[in-house]
């Protein structure tokens, strides 16, 4: 998976710079605990930070190869290229040669043989940065729905780039500060951030499905992928074939690794799918799910009408799995309270950070890989918010209907700067403005669409930026099949009616899937990650945030109103408002608490 960082300059000589691209890539070591690599040349300097996973011995970065009139590329590579065999194949039919096993080689040798276009061949999940001294260029490119991070910043006539804020901001040229539009990212669209926007001030996140060549001229970000309008004409059972041949395939190219390899199963029907996919694939599996203290009564949990165990149980048992429950206790969600922060440099969700935090740690203690049930919701049409013509309806973000905002804490003089209504209609235009749709459609197909549009590219990518910043915390490798971007390209035409069939939630999933799994399992309704509901907890986060409510030099208080925060913490609200939607006040306490933490380190900016 890996950690990449890097300088380019063609105006200074980058040779003498090793200690400053040290401490950059040092900051990198979570993502890749296994080896360093540094490598500098006179207008470029590459940081990578590994780990290991196809050829263990073969593939170290920053990888170089000889380019065009003898001069060297060389390449820094966070990720995995799922079709690399097709690719090595296609590339030694042309006459290129290969030294390792490595999916690195095969990348920069496909950018030797196709230039910046190499990324329109790949399949996979890869963040990279390339540099060609002959053309004395840089090409940065990301994953096409940004399953990997990317950031970069102009500096001072060059750019600085990494797989997370922190190995930027090591930049002694960069500043660790936010503007109010990075504010207004936080507590305006928290749970629809802007594709692109990193929050920093100065910094900017490579948009999925986008790549950035830069030289002596300039940055320039350009779009290679984005999912196209086209008519879907196939029956419901012959879309449910479709669907299953192509997560097949994907299942099968993504289980390829020189190390051990488990699943995430939480006993429902995404996990499940593809725990029984992998299952095919190997002698032995194991599966891994988490537990967190449950609601003071059974079943008063709303977005979780039953716990997981049983139905995680129930599908090791069947597929022959060893299965591991990882217990999250109170005390660990509260001491990990920051846990979010650390990993992903901006203020993250709580406990929804921390549990999976620990279920991660205990898989990385057996398995350098695992795989995700992740992004089968936004495919399948899971959410309520994409379902629920109330939701659908609304004049905002769909999941927004009857939701607050962190905005709505702010102090007013704050707010008249920020104007969070105002961003917030903006950014929804600018999201609609891209969605593809054909000539013709109704009103009701355009709608599908447009929520279709938003769940892949506003929603989406909080949820695969949590994963990927809190597995890679730990060094473990998280592979989500359903955020394959063939998978994307057919469903965003597969009409809201045929995925429900019948009325049923993701009826298409299910009828795909149903010969692989118990019925209990196929026909299971959607039960949420768990959020702690811990009575307990809750009390000690509620205590943390009075205690902070009595520092007058708290930082938090310069953004936010002081008595909101007290009469929204002590009226008993059912959930003060937080990044997420999840109806749990714990959420948005600890927003509160890692808001403050992270202003102690930034300075607003105006």
């Amino acid at each position: 998976m890996c950690g990449i960082t890097g300088w380019a300059d063609w105006a200074r000589d980058l040779r003498g710079q090793r200690p400053i691209v040290s401490a950059m890539t040092r900051t990198q070591t979570p993502r890749g605990p296994d080896a360093e690599g540094i490598w500098l040349s006179r207008h470029a300097a590459f940081g990578h930070r590994r780990l290991a996973v196809i050829d263990i011995e073969g593939g170290g970065q920053p990888m170089l190869r000889t380019g065009r009139r003898g001069a060297p590329v060389a390449i820094t590579f966070s990720g995995e290229i799922y079709n690399f065999q097709e690719l090595r194949e296609r590339l030694r039919a042309a006459g290129r040669t290969f030294t390792t096993r490595s999916d690195t080689e095969v990348l920069l040798t496909a950018y030797l043989e196709w230039g910046p276009d190499l990324v329109t061949r790949l399949n996979g999940m890869y963040a990279f940065a390339i540099w060609d001294e002959h053309e004395q260029r840089l090409l940065l490119a990301r994953d096409r729905l940004g399953i990997k991070p990317l950031y970069y910043a102009p500096l001072d006539g060059g750019i600085v780039f990494g797989s997370e804020p922190k190995a930027l901001l090591a930049h002694p040229g960069m500043a660790a500060e936010v503007d109010l539009e990075g504010i207004a990212e936080l507590t305006a669209v928290p749970r629809a951030r802007t594709p692109g926007h990193a929050v920093y001030r100065g910094m900017r996140e490579l948009r999925p499905g986008c790549r950035l060549v830069a030289d002596a001229s300039g940055l320039r970000e350009e779009r290679y992928w984005q999912v196209e309008a086209r008519p879907h004409t196939q029956d419901f059972a012959t879309t449910a074939e479709e669907v299953r041949a192509l997560l097949t395939d994907i299942v099968q190219r993504q289980v390829v690794a020189d190390v051990p390899v488990g699943t995430l199963l939480s006993g429902g029907i995404d996990s499940s799918v593809i725990t029984a996919l992998a299952a095919r694939e190997f002698e032995e599996l194991t599966s891994y799910s988490v537990s967190v203290p449950a609601p003071a009564r059974p079943g008063s949990d709303l977005w979780r009408p039953s716990p997981d165990e049983p139905y995680a149980k129930l599908v090791a048992e069947r597929l022959g799995l060893k299965h591991s429950v990882v217990e999250v206790s109170a005390d660990s969600l509260v001491e990990g309270v920051e846990r979010g922060l650390e990993a992903r440099d901006l203020p993250g969700w709580g406990d929804l950070d921390t549990s999976i935090y620990h279920l991660f740690r205990t898989v990385r203690e057996q398995c350098t890989v695992a795989l995700s049930g992740e992004s089968a919701d936004e495919m399948f049409g899971g959410y309520t918010w994409q379902v629920d013509p109330r939701y659908i309806g609304h004049t905002l973000f769909p999941w927004m209907y009857g939701r607050r905002q962190p905005e709505s804490l702010l102090r007013e003089e704050v707010r008249r700067e920020i104007r969070p209504e105002e961003y917030e209609a903006d950014r929804y235009r600018q999201a609609l403005a891209e969605v593809p749709h054909l000539d013709g459609e109704d009103a009701g197909r355009r709608r599908e669409r447009e929520v279709f549009y938003l769940g892949l590219t506003r929603w989406l990518g909080a949820l695969l930026d949590r994963k990927d910043r809190m597995s890679m915390a730990v060094g473990l490798e998280v592979r989500v099949p359903f955020a394959d971007h063939r998978l994307a390209e057919y469903l965003f035409n597969v009409p809201a009616g045929v995925k429900a069939s019948g009325g049923t939630e993701k009826a298409l999933l299910r009828r795909a899937s149903a010969d692989l799994l118990p019925d209990e399992i196929v026909n299971r309704p959607k039960s949420a990650y768990p959020a702690s509901r811990d009575p307990g907890y809750l009390a000690t986060m509620r205590d943390l945030v009075l205690d902070l409510l009595g520092e007058p030099n708290a930082p938090l208080f310069d953004l936010m109103d002081r008595e909101k925060v007290r009469t929204a913490v002590t009226s008993g609200l059912d959930a003060l408002p937080g990044p997420i939607t999840a109806r749990t006040s714990a959420i948005g306490l600890s927003y509160l608490l890692e808001l403050n933490r992270w202003l102690t380190r930034v300075r607003v900016v105006s």
